[in-house]
């Protein structure tokens, strides 16, 4: 009996290695060579990955029953919600579900910014991870306008309104955005159809930064001696994998089943009104360290400016941090100043979520400030420290002062 199921497996083998769809793969998801001190925090990864299809198919179904019109947009949705056949469940777990995909990937990029992922020769593996983030962000912001609602309207019209800083070309831009000159039906329609396309892009894009990754292999918490010490990614990796998901799903099914509108604003319950303006106008909560580094800025133009390179500038940050110790956990200075820069971020997102004035509006100037200098000037600052610290032993004698060796071993 052993024999037969021994014989099956490798004529199942030779079937794959044969197949030149199969044989990619098998060597792109079995035998692919990891390595072999992996922790959790490389989990995010794949977990982003299985939120990207969740998104897909319940977007699929839910299009099946919304109705891209502004009359009837949102009585779809109610419709979704009460008479569709588990509608609720799809709808919520739509609706949640890119709460949970922005926080695995969220996190997913704070790992590589702490294990120092960015850095030679994974530049183009990170460069793609950001593309991503900025087609995950515009399809975010186009699903959040389809419910119609309060929040969904207004949302849309500041958002688009940004567009019109552009000198010259800027209020044309928001007209072609609007499909006429104000957020109406056509403006729904295209938000509709760009909201559908873009998760297939994004699938693409994901299918390329995997590409690059395995072309380069995975970065570790070390950083050195990946190709010395690996294992098969199945099963070694892929039972950590799921059991991460295991333990993902306990984190989503609470939201999802106990309190699926915690994350969601409550005026978005009620329907669009171009002649009520809410008196307090915010985006979800993955967009709020964005909006709070836009509205910290008084001048129009230079706000979209901050708000787009706010993003963009983590491209620069494989091009200008020349990490000499491949990974920043050896780093007692990065390590500190990434912990301070990951509470700066979530002090931005507190106050993108709070009305625009004293002292939120000055806090938000100085949390604004400390991201870009973060980035531009105390990442490469750190890397270069770190290559004196190591070319003169003179100088990292230093380090072993004990007021240092105690507060290093905290993080």
């Amino acid at each position: 009996m052993y024999f037969y199921m021994l014989y099956s497996i490798t004529l199942l083998i030779r079937f794959v290695r044969k197949n030149s769809i199969f044989n990619f793969i098998y060597e792109f998801a079995i035998i692919y060579p990891s390595p072999a001190n992996l922790n959790i925090f490389y989990n995010f990864g794949f977990l982003a990955l299985l939120a990207l299809v969740s998104q897909i198919l319940t977007g699929i179904f839910l299009a099946m029953h919304y109705v891209p019109h502004v009359d009837y947009a949102f009585a779809s949705v109610e419709h979704i919600m009460r008479d569709v056949n588990y509608g609720f469940f799809l709808r919520y777990l739509h609706a949640n579900g890119a709460s949970f995909f922005f926080i695995v990937v969220y996190a997913h990029i704070a790992k590589g910014l702490y294990f120092g992922a960015y850095a030679f020769p994974r530049q183009l593996v990170w460069v793609i991870g950001v593309i991503i983030l900025l087609i995950m962000i515009l399809t975010a912001f186009l699903g959040y306008v389809l419910p119609w609602g309060q929040m969904s309207f207004w949302a849309a019209t500041v958002i688009t309104n940004l567009a019109s800083a552009i000198p010259v070309v800027g209020v044309n831009l928001v007209y072609w955005l609007w499909g006429g000159f104000s957020v109406d039906n056509a403006t729904l329609e295209r938000f509709f159809s760009l909201h559908y396309l873009f998760p297939f892009i994004l699938l693409a894009l994901v299918l390329f930064h995997l590409i690059a990754l395995h072309t380069w292999s995975s970065s570790n918490p070390i950083g050195v001696g990946f190709k010395l010490d690996t294992s098969y990614f199945t099963p070694f990796f892929m039972v950590k994998d799921f059991f991460g998901f295991f333990l993902f799903l306990l984190f989503a099914f609470y939201f999802l089943f106990f309190n699926p509108n915690v994350l969601g604003h409550t005026d978005n319950y009620i329907i669009a009104n171009p002649l009520s303006t809410p008196p307090h106008i915010v985006p979800e909560w993955y967009f709020l360290l964005f909006y709070a580094i836009l509205r910290s800025i008084p001048n129009k133009l230079v706000g979209v400016l901050a708000l787009v390179s706010a993003i963009l500038v983590l491209i620069y940050i494989p091009i200008g941090v020349k990490l000499y110790l491949r990974s920043n956990a050896f780093s007692f200075f990065h390590k500190i100043f990434f912990w301070i820069f990951l509470f700066n971020c979530i002090l931005l997102s507190w106050i993108g979520g709070k009305p625009v004035g004293s002292p939120y509006y000055e806090t938000g100037q100085c949390l604004t400030f400390f991201y870009f200098i973060y980035i531009l000037v105390f990442m490469p600052l750190w890397a270069s420290l770190d290559k004196l610290l190591v070319t003169f032993p003179s100088i990292r004698g230093m380090w072993n002062f004990s007021k240092w060796s105690a507060l290093n071993k905290l993080f």
